[in-house]
């Protein structure tokens, strides 16, 4: 399950369980302060976060400096999820215990805090890699532009990226190129651009319009492969190796660093 989705609104699951997990960190550490009678940690709470995600973001920037190096102000644009978790989580650990020895009143609801935060977060990114990576290529109907009928699985037998996107989302036009210029230099794998809804005749204008080959453009009419895939949001990208197992999947905008990052799971030996 990519995404989920309440009413008009619609979150990926990473950042629902993030959001999730700051919640019950703000609420344990709250608790905590209050039984103990000391300044709530709230404030110190955030500023944590903050410090993890700006490590987390500059580790991936150093990682993927090759693909930021000729636009390095596109590392502000934090919309493509390029972060490297692991070094923000030991960021967040050493600044909270650096703040714990400045602040003894704050260690148990600091203590509480991070590490109800860090439960929730692990729980719930593990289940839900463990949900996806029982995916498989799904079994689902496209045609390509001229009509011709196909299924998802006649891809299967090499590395697969699929790329679910409609000509009428902002993010997925902006994605296309560097898609399609990753597929030119990625030629031991297979990239798929299906569309999401719209009929071939919309798509043909688009793609024409934007002087985009259509080769690797199918057509899902009935949506069913966002429905598969757990995703209510466009665009969304799925990586499956060449036996058509799931490997990761990414909600949103790509860049070409975060797709770098994709594709690496796929090319690793």
């Amino acid at each position: 399950m990519l995404s989920f989705t309440l009413g008009p609104f619609t979150l990926a699951m990473d950042h629902l369980i993030l959001l999730a997990s700051l919640l019950l960190a703000t609420w344990s550490g709250a608790r905590s302060a209050r039984a103990a009678g000391v300044k709530n940690p709230e404030s110190v709470l955030f500023s944590l976060l903050l410090m993890a995600l700006l490590v987390a973001r500059l580790s991936f920037a150093l990682v993927y400096w090759p693909q930021y190096r000729q636009a390095p102000w596109q590392i502000l644009d934090v919309r493509d999820g390029g972060f490297l978790l692991w070094p923000g989580v030991l960021a967040l650990l050493s600044s909270a215990a650096w703040q714990a020895w400045r602040r003894p009143d704050q260690r148990r609801p600091l203590a509480w805090a991070i590490g109800s935060g860090l439960t929730l977060w692990l729980l719930g990114t593990l289940t839900v890699q463990l949900h996806d990576r029982r995916q498989t290529l799904p079994d689902t109907p496209l045609q390509t532009l001229a009509g011709t009928p196909l299924n998802l699985r006649d891809y299967a037998g090499q590395p697969l990226v699929v790329n679910l996107w409609a000509s009428w989302c902002p993010p997925c036009r902006r994605e296309m190129p560097v898609l399609l210029e990753a597929a030119r230099r990625t030629p031991g794998v297979r990239f798929v651009l299906v569309n999401q809804g719209e009929s071939p005749d919309q798509v043909r204008t688009f793609l024409a319009a934007a002087g985009i080959d259509s080769q690797q453009v199918v057509f899902d009419r009935a949506s069913q492969l966002s429905r598969a895939a757990g995703s209510a949001a466009l665009p969304a990208t799925l990586f499956y190796d060449a036996q058509g197992r799931w490997v990761r999947s990414h909600v949103g905008e790509l860049s070409s660093a975060s797709l770098e990052h994709g594709l690496q799971g796929l090319l690793q030996p």
